[in-house]
């Protein structure tokens, strides 16, 4: 009798587990990988790159096909990402680099922040990128835990850190993705019976490329696809360890990128698919960043989503999925909750976006209409990307290359257009200076012992 009672009890522990999962909070998992192209992921056209667990989180959930980036470039997409606020709001223009001394404001409420009051562990595990000093680390910003490097992996600041001190200073760039993973589902298993917020932040595939033996001269696009296969098999050991611990009905999984491909990098800058440029720019493919969410049970298998929608909109989304509140400051959002949209019950309602470069509005969009102002040489590193152009007027719904300048055809839209922008930034209001990010060198000595040793050969 006893041992049938026991079976009985086993059989209904599995169900009962499922019963609380219902009513518990969910985890929120949001994995950003760096410098990612449009092009570069099998669900957006990608032929010679296998993705199978991203393209899998798509048809099991949704795929954003219009979906942006803050910045074209990282420190302030990711400032906006965990803030829900235009990087300029927190006078974040710029890049941060091993020697600035500025990072996130400490007045912001993170995510992380915001999650915390509520019951959830937090996790970082990545590229931070938001200073390196120690009031700018994640853990004073919000997070429980954090492993990972401070900067891009070209910075002098290639070390990994543990929480707010350095726990390695050789770090083999072959293993970066796996040592994230391994952090990550380490951190799953360990939070399982408790709501949890886990942020995976890639290095890669921001040049220079390193994959994993396993990985390396496997895929049909070099080193770069290799690289972008090994951040799909660290999806699909995420999604492993949610399933190892019943915890995928429970858990919202996004997957995005902070900006577009780094297109100066040619064959190891990856792919902007039919998108106009890359990183650094404000065209669409600088910014339209490949994102895909899956929430088993919660979002429809297969949706695609086409209208606009933003990295913007994920703090207050996942504040409204787990309940949590803002409340430590009255600053506000510029995101929208699109659990409406997540949930096939509505639409995004806003339909603007200003596409700031380095502090300043390049371009504005709204609707399917998008204005881009006179602009001049786009350079990155000193490399002009974009030539200089005029103003151009483009209709997104049905030109998502950005090839037909309608301006001459549509002035009345332009016109329109410049309004609805004039608009936004009253609305904007009154924005912080820039913080300082990169402390001007005096080179001056290497310019002139330079002239003085041409000199020299030249007698």
């Amino acid at each position: 009798m006893k041992k049938i009672l026991l079976g009985v009890i086993m059989l209904a522990a599995p169900v009962l587990s499922l019963a609380q999962q219902k009513n518990a909070k969910p985890n929120i998992v949001v994995i950003m990988a760096d410098d990612l192209g449009y092009g570069d992921i099998g669900a957006f056209g990608a032929t010679d790159i296998r993705t199978p667990n991203i393209d899998n989180l798509a048809a099991k959930g949704i795929k954003f096909t219009s979906f942006y980036s803050s910045s074209p470039v990282c420190s302030p997409s990711r400032a906006a990402l965990i803030t829900g606020r235009y990087p300029k709001r927190l006078g974040i223009d710029h890049v941060f680099f091993p020697e600035s001394f500025t990072g996130i404001p400490a007045e912001e409420v993170t995510i992380g922040e915001a999650l915390k009051g509520n019951g959830y562990k937090t996790a970082i595990f990545g590229k931070w990128h938001l200073g390196h000093h120690k009031s700018f680390l994640p853990l004073q910003n919000g997070f429980d835990e954090y492993y990972g490097i401070p900067y891009s992996n070209d910075m002098m600041g290639v070390v990994y850190l543990r929480g707010n001190d350095v726990d390695s200073i050789k770090v083999n760039q072959n293993y970066i993705t796996k040592t994230y993973t391994n952090e990550a589902v380490k951190f799953i298993d360990k939070n399982k019976d408790k709501p949890f917020f886990l942020y995976i932040t890639h290095n890669m595939p921001h040049v220079p490329l390193y994959a994993s033996p396993a990985f390396e001269g496997k895929s049909k696009r070099g080193l770069y696809g290799d690289v972008i296969e090994e951040i799909d098999w660290s999806v699909g050991e995420v999604v492993k360890a949610l399933k190892k611990n019943r915890l995928e009905e429970n858990t919202l999984v996004v997957f995005t990128s902070d900006n577009g491909p780094w297109l100066i990098f040619d064959v190891e800058g990856g792919s902007a698919g039919p998108l106009r440029q890359g990183k650094g720019t404000t065209f669409e493919g600088g910014q339209r960043v490949p994102t895909v969410a899956s929430w088993p049970g919660k979002i429809k298998p297969g949706t695609v989503y086409d209208d606009l929608a933003l990295q913007l909109d994920l703090y207050p989304t996942i504040i409204s999925l787990t309940g949590s509140q803002k409340t430590e400051t009255k600053k506000p959002l510029d995101g929208e909750d699109i659990s409406p949209v997540l949930f096939g019950t509505g639409k995004r309602k806003g339909k603007e976006f200003a596409y700031y470069s380095y502090g300043k509005i390049e371009a504005y969009r709204n609707g399917d209409w998008k204005i881009r102002l006179p602009q001049p040489d786009t350079k990155i590193n000193g490399i002009t990307v974009v030539a200089a152009t005029d103003t151009l007027l483009f209709n997104l719904k049905t030109d998502i290359g950005e090839k037909n300048n309608l301006l001459k055809t549509n002035p009345e839209k332009a016109k329109e257009l410049l309004a609805s922008l004039d608009l936004f930034t009253r609305k904007l209001g009154q924005t912080p200076p820039a913080l300082v990010q990169q402390m001007p060198a005096d080179n001056s000595h290497i310019k002139k012992r330079a002239e003085r040793a041409a000199a020299k050969g030249s007698k």
